[in-house]
């Protein structure tokens, strides 16, 4: 199974790209059927770690600040839920990247969904702020969205 990610959202001259199927609290799932107007780097996929390669420590997140290219920012894994398999908080993630806290005090509005990538590999997807303290979060794992996709396709 293949899954393209992007962190961006538009709709443009009313074209299709694909059908969305499952809008869950573990992400959005669907079909593309025209990937090639994603403009998808296919050199920069990379494999899903499982959650036991998860390590506290430090990790990276790509996002994309005010309709910029998208850009790698440093941040620490915190704790990992290892048994978590039923809600979107399985990692606690704080970010640590100066040009990042910088430009927006930590993790805001529309950062949900950015990948976390971890020794090469694609550990799972932020998807909460805590309120009382911006620089930190909570992430997903990626193993539970393959799971979620899988389900989809049976």
């Amino acid at each position: 199974m293949v899954i393209h990610g992007k962190i961006q959202g538009t709709v443009e001259n009313q074209k299709n790209i694909g059908k969305i199927y499952k809008n869950s609290r573990f992400g959005i799932y669907g079909t593309v059927e025209n990937l090639a107007s994603l403009e998808i780097d296919a050199s920069k996929e990379m494999e899903v770690a499982l959650r036991d390669e998860i390590q506290l420590g430090k990790a990276t997140i790509l996002c994309s600040l005010n309709n910029q290219k998208v850009e790698e920012y440093e941040i620490e894994i915190e704790k990992i839920y290892k048994e978590n398999n039923y809600n979107n908080k399985s990692m606690q993630i704080k970010v640590t990247d100066e040009r990042l806290l910088e430009k927006t005090g930590g993790i805001i509005q529309g950062m949900s969904g950015s990948p976390i990538i971890q020794n090469g590999k694609f550990v799972g997807a932020v998807t909460h702020v805590l309120v009382n303290n911006p620089q930190a979060g909570y992430a997903v794992f990626g193993d539970i969205m393959l799971k979620q996709a899988r389900e989809l396709n049976d």
